[in-house]
């Protein structure tokens, strides 16, 4: 199934399947309850994070307390409180978009206790990952990344309340992308109109998960338009069946004002790809992006790369 959504963002989906964002120790996420404060830290340690994640599946929005950590390095050494700590939030793969704590002066044992919100509906948790990334800022001003958490939000989800949680910081996390095949997209802008059609074209070699790879093929196209960070329209093609290559041949159209379409955006989930401007994509997403608005009311086509 491809699923594209609100920002030029493009989902490949087959009925049933999951995204799997990548490879990653399990180990190291689970996701137990949080027990006392435990100051007992192994060696090479940098740091331990405390936090609460809640869902309200009525609001879509996920909910997250950054309580406090512990034991963050100390740029000097001798000194017990050189640091000056922040975080940013994000809701991975989506690196270029994030929410950041206040800074907190002269401590290794920060208190944040700030709550921040993520609009998310239910289906996307099961693809995506909340990141926290550790910050100090030194005497230079300069920014200098500590480490980093990583949660893979299907592992919490369905949550009954409030959750609470402790994860020790590792200095490298990784959901390392699965190319997943190709999907060929148009875009065009007609400005009189006010409107963005979406093509969905040719599919290459769509790969499936291996339980799901005796089942019968069916593939479905489905777009959600993105405009800032929530759904305002969805459609889909048909289905296809009986191939790991098929062609759609639709076309969508969604009336976006000019002066929106630099916070609109379209999104992928046997795969995913993201069309946009420079606030949701990059490299060739957003060449094709800019492309269509070079040459309105042309049909841009391109082909792009499924993770």
């Amino acid at each position: 199934m491809l699923l594209f959504y609100p920002l030029p963002v493009l989902y490949l989906i087959k009925p049933g399947a999951t995204c799997n964002l990548g490879t990653i120790n399990p180990e190291l996420y689970k996701t137990d309850e949080l027990e006392g404060d435990l100051d007992q830290y192994p060696d090479d340690h940098i740091g331990r994070v405390w936090l609460q994640l809640e869902y309200h599946s009525d609001a879509e929005k996920l909910l997250v307390t950054l309580i406090k950590a512990k034991n963050l390095p100390s740029r000097l050494i001798g000194s017990i409180n050189s640091c000056d700590p922040y975080v940013r939030l994000y809701l991975m793969p989506d690196e270029r978009r994030y929410l950041q704590t206040k800074i907190r002066k002269k401590t290794c044992n920060p208190r944040f206790d700030e709550t921040f919100g993520f609009q998310i509906t239910a289906r996307e948790l099961e693809d995506r990952a909340l990141k926290l990334t550790f910050y100090d800022v030194d005497r230079d001003k300069k920014h200098v990344v500590i480490g980093h958490v990583l949660f893979l939000l299907k592992e919490l989800y369905p949550w009954e309340g409030k959750r609470m949680l402790r994860r020790d910081l590792e200095r490298e996390v990784s959901l390392s992308p699965r190319e997943l095949g190709q999907v060929e997209l148009s875009l065009c802008y007609n400005e009189n109109l006010e409107r963005l059609t979406v093509t969905v074209g040719d599919t290459k070699q769509l790969k499936v998960d291996k339980e799901l790879r005796q089942e019968k093929n069916e593939f479905q196209s489905r777009i959600a338009l993105l405009q800032q960070t929530k759904v305002s329209k969805t459609k889909k093609t048909a289905v296809v069946k009986g191939s790991d290559s098929p062609s759609f041949n639709e076309s969508f159209h969604f009336k976006v004002a000019l002066d929106a379409l630099d916070t609109t955006a379209i999104n992928k989930v046997v795969g995913r790809v993201q069309l946009g401007s420079f606030m949701f994509a990059r490299g060739r997403a957003l060449e094709h992006w800019n492309l269509m608005l070079s040459k309105k009311r042309q049909n841009v086509k391109q082909w792009h790369t499924l993770t």
